[in-house]
């Protein structure tokens, strides 16, 4: 989205007798959907802020604009409650700010919802004696359970997934790792806070092997023979852990192609990156 600063707007405005008379309204930029996007950043109080809030909306119905967001701070979070008293709704939060809306259209509300899923990585790592990194948390479901699982972690945003991988393995274990290819992933619902949740699980290839744990989250961390990790009573009596292990296995043992990251250029000229089978597909 684009932002807008906080500085009001002067429009003038006919009349009955033709005279001209000039309208405050807040500032805000149009978006590329025929809405308005508000990004308030002075303090205002709401009693300065409700009149302004009204006659910027009858002004922007009459103009025909479908729909008006305001990003405020947590520093205007007083303005909350005033702007949900003229109509407008959470859309998101984030640490710094909440983000509202005003669907003010008479057509059919289309605005996309916030964010669905969560997208994390589960890390397989094994070096030249087939043992693969494996990790005991501190908190969590695996408590106390005394399972060894692979290192695991959540993309932050902007972050890429070959690189939220390398990261996690480095922040749990102290390995450095060079990524290798995506092997499988795994969706799952209501996982957290009523998200769904991706999971990707990544090869990495080990550039170092001296462990250094992480002492906040990790209980314990070592290399494993990848096949005592498989007969683990709890990956074997779970259909998507025993399932996922069986494809770390094949991969070491046999011929399986994952996806691999390629860098490309998006319409905007922004760098990405395409995840595909390169074995097979050396270029598109």
């Amino acid at each position: 989205m684009s932002t807008s600063t906080s500085t009001l707007a002067i429009e003038k405005k006919m009349v009955p007798g033709n005279e001209v008379q000039q309208v405050e309204l807040i500032a805000g930029v149009e978006d590329l959907y025929g809405g308005i996007i508000i990004d308030l950043e002075k303090t205002m109080d709401s009693e300065a802020f409700v009149p302004l809030l009204k006659a910027s909306l009858s002004q922007w119905k009459q103009r025909g604009k479908r729909a008006v967001w305001i990003k405020l701070p947590i520093e205007l979070a007083n303005l909350v409650e005033p702007a949900v008293k003229e109509g407008f709704k959470y859309h998101h939060a984030e640490p710094d700010y909440v983000m509202l809306v005003n669907w003010i259209s008479k057509s059919t509300n289309s605005l996309p919802k916030n964010a669905s899923h969560r997208v994390g990585i589960s890390a397989f790592v094994m070096n030249d004696k087939r043992e693969v990194l494996v990790v005991q948390e501190k908190s969590g479901k695996f408590k106390g359970t005394g399972v060894w699982k692979f290192p695991t972690g959540v993309v932050d945003e902007g972050e890429d997934i070959s690189m939220a991988a390398i990261r996690e393995v480095k922040e749990e274990t102290g390995i450095d790792t060079e990524f290798v290819e995506i092997l499988a992933f795994r969706q799952s619902h209501k996982s957290f806070f009523t998200k769904s949740d991706l999971l990707f699980v990544c090869m990495l290839r080990p550039r170092s092997f001296d462990i250094q744990k992480q002492d906040t989250e990790i209980e314990a961390a070592q290399w494993m023979p990848v096949e005592e990790y498989a007969e683990q009573p709890f990956m074997k009596k779970h259909d998507s852990f025993s399932s996922v292990a069986k494809v770390c296995l094949t991969k070491s043992e046999k011929e399986y192609a994952g996806f691999s990251p390629i860098p490309r250029t998006t319409a905007s000229g922004k760098t990405t990156h395409l995840y595909f089978n390169t074995k097979d597909l050396t270029q598109l």
